[in-house]
């Protein structure tokens, strides 16, 4: 898994009523990564649709909601033994 942030542009999601969550990603931006999946030529969310609707919403007035940190759930690009600095299995 990989955090990062995207452009909301990038992230294929399911348009969602947000709710309350709206007043609070208003004042406190996206607390918690949107879950992603990596697909050729962006991301398809996974987890946080209702999020990525406000930040849609709020972005029509303030650009700064069109970056969205992300947790990509099937990047293993980075895991294993080699990414920590171990490349030898010791168990």
């Amino acid at each position: 898994m990989i955090n990062k942030t995207v452009m909301l542009e990038e992230i294929e999601y399911e348009k969602k009523d947000p709710g309350i969550l709206l007043e609070s990603i208003a004042k406190r931006h996206i607390a918690i990564p949107v879950q992603v999946n990596a697909v050729e030529g962006g991301y398809v969310c996974v987890d946080g649709n209702r999020r990525l609707s406000a930040c849609a919403i709020l972005c029509e007035t303030d650009s700064s909601f069109r970056k969205i940190p992300v947790m990509i759930l099937n990047d293993y690009s980075k895991a294993g033994s080699a990414y920590w600095g171990n490349t030898q299995n010791k168990h």
